[in-house]
């Protein structure tokens, strides 16, 4: 049974990378001959492709996580799903979903190429540089934060200014702190199950290993400083909750949550596990909830809430985020069909994020009164 599911799971995620190179921009001169036009020459076909292949991975997902609560998966098992998942999408397009990986490259070479400073200059000012074929915001001076610069300079460098080596050492760069978050999680809960409800939830393997998003990156800076202050180890805590904040701005909102933790742990006052990573949680489920009012509600940002709630230990809490983690997802579907961010592309997103939440709690709250 184990053998069937792993082989099934492995040819899925094949299959889905496989599916990914569908939507290669027609811009992108150092993989041409891998472009076909399928992704946008025929929008309903590639949609439907890619409702049902999310709704497979939460199919995986969901007897994933009943194998590992039930003990049938114990931990050999997950290392096996995990170097499956890895494995399986490492090579896959990162935008498929999103660009913001060209981004990354482009921003690390006005720095570290060009030698100017991103803050000032902008990627379209460096004029005949062939990533402004299919960078879509080179129009932008950097934004993100000092830390994550500097952290692109490791695939810079190590692509030897080879776009596809620097592309895909990047992916490896988010791909590593995956794999440190996971390790973090394990050493707080040492509950298998905890951790595979956050390391094989569709949303964080689709926006961290191919999309490569740093928000990956930012969280597990985060957690690590978390786990510093339970340690007694203020100063050094605080020096990397600062590495996280110059990630990408928004843990700065767990300042208060950190500063309560430091206070309660000064003054001896105990603190569970479930109060320890209920707080950030909840911080960064407000910042989340609070994100369109800058720009929008992207979902790659559930990974800020995603990286704490799987140690809360809670029924409601899992269907709550899984289900939201789906409609996130669905919501790349408007976009994908019309080929526009116009009316109804705005209203279909939130029916399709709300959706899933709404008949999940449904159904929570019918088997609670039930029962």
């Amino acid at each position: 049974m184990k053998i069937a599911v792993y082989a099934l799971y492995f040819l899925f995620l094949l299959a889905f990378t496989f599916f990914s190179y569908l939507f290669i921009d027609p811009n992108l001169i150092y993989l041409k001959n891998l472009y076909t036009g399928i992704a946008f020459s025929n929008r309903l076909i590639v949609t439907l492709i890619y409702f049902f292949a999310v709704l497979v991975f939460f199919g995986f997902y969901f007897i994933f996580i009943n194998y590992f609560k039930k003990k049938i998966f114990v931990r050999k098992d997950f290392v096996i799903i995990l170097i499956m998942t890895v494995t399986g999408l490492i090579f896959s397009y990162p935008a498929i979903l999103s660009y913001d990986i060209f981004n990354y490259i482009a921003t690390s070479k006005v720095a570290f190429f060009y030698h100017e400073n991103p803050y000032i200059l902008m990627p379209i000012q460096f004029v005949g540089d062939p990533l402004l074929l299919f960078t879509h915001a080179a129009n932008k001076i950097a934004l993100y934060a000092p830390f994550w610069i500097l952290l692109t300079s490791i695939p810079f460098f190590v692509g030897f200014g080879n776009f596809i080596l620097t592309l895909f050492s990047l992916k490896i760069l988010n791909v590593v702190f995956y794999l440190l978050t996971i390790l973090l999680l394990y050493r707080i809960s040492k509950n298998i199950y905890s951790v595979a409800i956050f390391a094989f939830n569709p949303l964080v393997i689709i926006e961290t290993i191919i999309s490569s998003h740093n928000d990956i990156v930012m969280m597990c800076l985060a957690l690590f400083a978390i786990i510093l202050v339970q340690k007694k180890k203020y100063l050094i805590a605080s020096l990397f909750l600062l590495f996280s904040i110059l990630i990408k701005y928004s843990t700065i909102f767990l300042i208060p949550v950190f500063i309560y933790m430091i206070y309660s742990k000064v003054k001896e006052k105990g603190l569970s596990m479930e109060k320890t990573y209920l707080l950030p949680t909840i911080s960064m489920v407000i910042i989340f909830l609070l994100s369109p009012l800058r720009e929008e509600m992207y979902p790659w940002y559930a990974t800020w809430f995603l990286t704490f709630s799987c140690l809360l230990r809670s029924k409601f809490v899992f269907i709550a985020t899984s289900t939201l983690s789906l409609g996130l997802l669905l919501r790349y579907l408007p976009y994908m069909y019309l080929g526009s961010y116009a009316f109804p592309t705005p209203l279909l997103r939130i029916i399709f994020t709300v959706m899933p939440v709404v008949i999940g709690s449904s159904y929570y709250w019918y088997k609670i009164k039930k029962v």
